[in-house]
């Protein structure tokens, strides 16, 4: 394991931002951690990143699945390695998007088990834990009491609220069980980081002190994703002169794709042409949904496509015409999510169609970079769909000020400053008292 070398961080003094820190060994639980080469969100990547630059150490702590496993060479149980400076501990618990709820379960109650003996050989300065699952706050809660260090554990959504509302956890013992666990490891948490106002405003409602919350979304990788006036020629993803509206992520229950299969039946009885949907990802409903867009006769206007490494989303994204913000009309959604894809379809300059409510909604009216239509809504949807089409200079526009607003609100530096406050407090109390 990644043990002691020499002294521990207090004490290491370093300089940053004209004053002095101490330096400190974060032991930093993520199940789901990916670097740029993997399918999947990387903010675990770029805070690490962000604590190395700063002065600390990172061991991550981290699980292997679907949209990984290019990240890591897993060759037994527990996998010692260092990427960009993070010393990486990869748990050989597989995990993928296709499993079932219960096989789930079983995959995050294992990881947590191996996290916890992991970290028993880590001398750490402060136990950092992000969700999902929640269960990774079991390991970091006990460490933390064990090595009397702080603890930060941060929520990227509200579990099991989200399982509960989308029927996939139904029994009355387990969800009491799932409750009170939720409310324990709250309660053991020194600082709290939220990825979006509603999260926060979950955390509080179950007691937590609102002045140890700080909301921290994700974040647009501005330096990543350039956008560009250049349209793809590469046929998987249609006819340049057609538009091309992209959905990047899981293909999932939550995500509820089936609303946008709705609106391309209709445009099909319409008649409409110059039309392309672009589905990139994989998930447990992916082949339900194939299915049901050659049952209804919608193929041609919609491409299937697996996932890909983000280095590959960031040359893909700006050479294409609309990012699709959708999901269930569930209302713990509505403020209480912060997917990945909006802030790289930001950054990569494209206009956004989305069809829930909430913090991000607003955010879209507000700046005026996209369209959002009421959930649920096949007409409204299809109707946005060719305004898009039929006006591309306001669309272009619309791109425009979404880079602005990245750039603006959402760059990765400035969030992973804040980020790095948030640990850099939480240490520094626990060493003033």
């Amino acid at each position: 394991m990644f043990r002691r070398r020499g002294s521990r961080g207090r004490g290491c003094a370093s300089s940053r931002r004209g004053g002095s820190v101490i330096a400190m060994h974060v032991a930093y639980i993520h199940q789901h951690f990916s670097t740029r080469k993997g399918a999947t969100g990387t903010r675990s990547y770029e805070m690490a990143r962000a604590l190395i630059g700063a002065g600390h150490r990172v061991t991550m702590i981290c699980g292997v699945n679907d949209a990984t496993a290019a990240c890591f060479d897993v060759r037994r149980r527990v996998n010692e390695t260092q990427i960009d400076g993070i010393d990486v501990v990869c748990i050989a618990e597989r995990y993928g998007n296709r499993m079932g709820f219960i096989r789930r379960i079983r995959a995050f109650l294992g990881f947590a088990r191996t996290a916890q003996r992991v970290l028993r050989d880590l001398d750490a300065d402060l136990i950092f834990a992000t969700s999902t699952p929640l269960t990774v706050g079991l390991p970091a809660m006990k460490a933390s009491r064990r090595k009397r260090v702080p603890f930060v554990f941060e929520v990227r959504d509200r579990w099991p609220e989200v399982a509960i509302a989308l029927g996939m956890l139904r029994n009355p013992l387990l969800i009491a069980y799932a409750q009170r666990m939720e409310r324990r490891i709250y309660r053991a948490a020194d600082r709290v980081i939220a990825l979006s106002p509603g999260m926060k405003d979950g955390v509080c409602s179950t007691g937590y002190p609102d002045e140890r919350v700080a909301v921290i979304p994700n974040g647009s990788d501005v330096d990543l994703f350039q956008p560009t006036t250049a349209k793809s020629t590469d046929e998987r993803f249609g006819d340049p002169d057609d538009l091309r509206l992209v959905f990047t992520g899981a293909h999932g229950l939550a995500n509820g794709l089936d609303a946008v299969l709705a609106a391309a039946a209709l445009l099909q009885r319409r008649g409409e042409e110059g039309i392309r949907f672009v589905f990139i990802g994989e998930g447990g409903q992916k082949e339900r949904l194939i299915e049901r867009s050659r049952r209804e006769g919608t193929a041609g206007l919609i491409r299937w496509l697996d996932s890909m490494p983000k280095d590959d989303l960031a040359r893909v994204l700006p050479q294409l015409d609309v990012g699709l913000m959708v999901l269930k009309n569930v209302p713990a959604f509505h403020h209480g999510t912060s997917p990945n894809k909006f802030f790289d379809y930001i950054a990569a300059g494209l206009p956004v169609l989305n069809n829930y409510p909430g913090w991000l909604a607003d955010r879209i009216r507000e700046n005026e970079c996209g369209i959002v239509v009421a959930p649920d809504d096949a007409e409204a949807f299809a109707d946005a769909v060719v305004w898009m089409r039929d006006h591309r200079d306001e669309l272009r526009e619309m791109g425009r000020r979404g880079r602005r607003l990245a750039e603006r609100e959402f760059a990765r530096p400035l969030l992973a400053e804040r980020f790095v406050g948030v640990l850099e407090g939480a240490y520094g109390a626990d060493r003033r008292q």
